[in-house]
């Protein structure tokens, strides 16, 4: 998959580029709604002999636009949202800077440019899908301003339960600790990278090593509490649990840390990087009256989990 990052005005030649089908969206999630989306895109494409591309967008345009509601935590970070677009099979991912010259281009100014500039003839996108100043084009308006250069596929929304598919609900179940929800909307288990930091070590002291992972900030969490996950850490698999929280039990501090504890592993973790698969919440981080009582309690939460991934 070849990646292309443009910002505007982009200095690619429409002669010098393959005749295209783009799917084309910011994508956050790239969740089941999205892959709709990209899916019809790849579909045209390999039916007509053309070329699929996926355009999307960075930063969000809220933050560029200072909306009310920032998303500066993203379901999918640039780079996760890269491999998922590879896994779908599209050929081609135009990664466009999202500024005010860019927002302030008339709809006219964005086809022109980010369209039929870029050899596409075929665009396919969600049917709430905006372009251009204030968001005046719409896939209603993309017949007018492509013309004879253009045609378009609309892709109605994607329902669950009669609710609409979407980054919003999905980012609400997550911090809701839903994440049977998020998951099934996602159409895949949600996932954090990190990398294992020293901790204070003393989880090893009762039976329950953890790996102190550092996570961006760009990640999306889910709330405090346990879940069972699953890790892959350099081409291996392991079952284990996650605790999101402060450590009441031990000491009363304002830091958020995420601890996981992997099943069936024994080594030194330090510095390697972890994927953390969501699965399930488990119960709400609680302050337990002695460590004892800790060490009891995380012997039923391994029980419970290892029974949920039997």
């Amino acid at each position: 998959m070849e990646i292309f990052e443009l910002q505007h005005p982009h200095t690619l030649h429409q002669d010098d580029l393959p005749d295209t089908v783009m799917a084309v969206g910011y994508f956050d999630g790239v969740h089941r709604g999205h892959q709709e989306v990209i899916r019809t895109a790849k579909q045209i494409a390999d039916e007509t002999g053309r070329t699929s591309a996926v355009m999307t967008f960075h930063p969000h345009p809220s933050v560029v636009l200072k909306k009310e509601t920032q998303h500066v935590q993203y379901i999918t970070p640039l780079e996760d949202k890269i491999k998922v677009l590879e896994d779908l099979g599209i050929d081609r991912v135009y990664l466009v800077t999202f500024n005010k010259d860019l927002a302030g281009l008339l709809p006219q100014e964005f086809v022109n440019h980010y369209f039929i500039g870029l050899n596409v003839s075929h665009v396919v996108a969600g049917f709430d899908f905006s372009y251009g100043k204030m968001g005046k084009g719409t896939m209603e308006t993309l017949p007018a301003h492509g013309g004879d250069a253009l045609s378009q596929t609309v892709v109605s929304k994607v329902t669950d339960h009669n609710k609409k598919i979407s980054s919003t609900l999905i980012r609400q179940s997550i911090r809701e600790g839903n994440i049977d929800l998020a998951n099934e909307l996602l159409g895949r288990p949600y996932r954090v990278r990190g990398t294992v930091i020293t901790g204070d070590q003393r989880g090893r002291t009762i039976g329950f090593p953890t790996a102190n992972l550092d996570v961006s900030e760009e990640y999306l969490l889910p709330k405090v509490g346990v879940y069972a996950v699953k890790v892959e850490h350099r081409g291996s698999s392991y079952f284990g649990m996650a605790n999101i929280g402060y450590k009441p039990t031990f000491q009363d501090t304002k830091v958020l840390s995420v601890e996981i504890n992997l099943f069936d592993y024994e080594g030194d973790l330090y510095g390697d990087q972890l994927e953390v698969e969501w699965h399930a919440f488990i119960r709400d981080e609680v302050k337990f009256n002695g460590v004892d009582h800790l060490i009891h309690q995380l012997q039923k939460d391994e029980a419970e989990i290892r029974n949920f991934f039997a």
